[in-house]
């Protein structure tokens, strides 16, 4: 399996950060042209194959987990974001800052709960080398860290890998299983998108992360 280097988008994602302090918003750009489609299929791991291709059946798993914990009111309220088959087309997000936040579905291990639903934090969409996109959030004691490939016009896969608590810089992908990130990345709406996290490794059985422009 080869290991995909994340240090260049990354790093500069995380002075970007830095310099602009994480508040005012970064005006919406257009992105970049992509790169050849298939490009996420030279570098995915085996594992990470398998849990994109199983992403619908965790999905309605850990929904029905959340459902039958009595969280059904919640997610009814959160409407498309939470809903499967609600990809609309023309995928493609405009670089930028935007808030994002987390809904975990499932508990993946006794104590924890079915359904959890962060406040919004900070993400950042940026272009890197060869016409890719990179995503990152850029605070909270969990952040997704990865680049967007083109897969069709109504998904983008996510390749990425997590940080934690005060951590400056993430692991390549393919180095650490355990921080490996695998998923999609849909629009749902108007200037809205969502990231779908099948089978993460800690905590829950599947996650979603609502994203609009800040």
């Amino acid at each position: 399996m080869r290991q995909i280097s994340l240090s260049f988008p990354i790093l500069s994602l995380l002075a970007a950060a830095c310099a602009g302090g994480g508040g005012r918003a970064d005006p919406p750009v257009a992105p970049p042209a992509l790169q050849p489609a298939g490009g996420w299929r030279a570098v995915i791991s085996d594992a990470d194959r398998a849990r994109l291709r199983g992403w619908r059946e965790s999905w309605v798993a850990a929904l029905a987990r959340a459902n039958a914990s009595g969280a059904r009111a919640k997610v009814a309220a959160e409407g498309a974001l939470l809903q499967p088959d609600r990809a609309l087309p023309g995928v493609l997000p405009p670089v930028g800052l935007y808030r994002c936040r987390t809904t975990k579905l499932g508990a993946r291990s006794p104590g924890l709960l079915d359904y959890v639903a962060y406040p919004a934090f900070s993400c950042r969409i940026a272009a890197g080398p060869n016409g890719t996109l990179s995503l990152v959030k850029l605070n909270g004691s969990q952040r997704p860290v990865g680049t967007l490939y083109p897969q069709d016009d109504r998904r983008m896969i996510f390749l990425g890998t997590m940080m934690l608590g005060d951590e400056r810089r993430a692991l390549e992908y393919g180095r650490d299983p355990e921080r490996d990130l695998v998923g999609g990345i849909e629009r749902i709406g108007p200037l809205r998108w969502r990231l779908l996290l099948p089978a993460p490794r800690w905590e829950s059985l599947f996650d979603v992360v609502e994203l609009v422009p800040a």
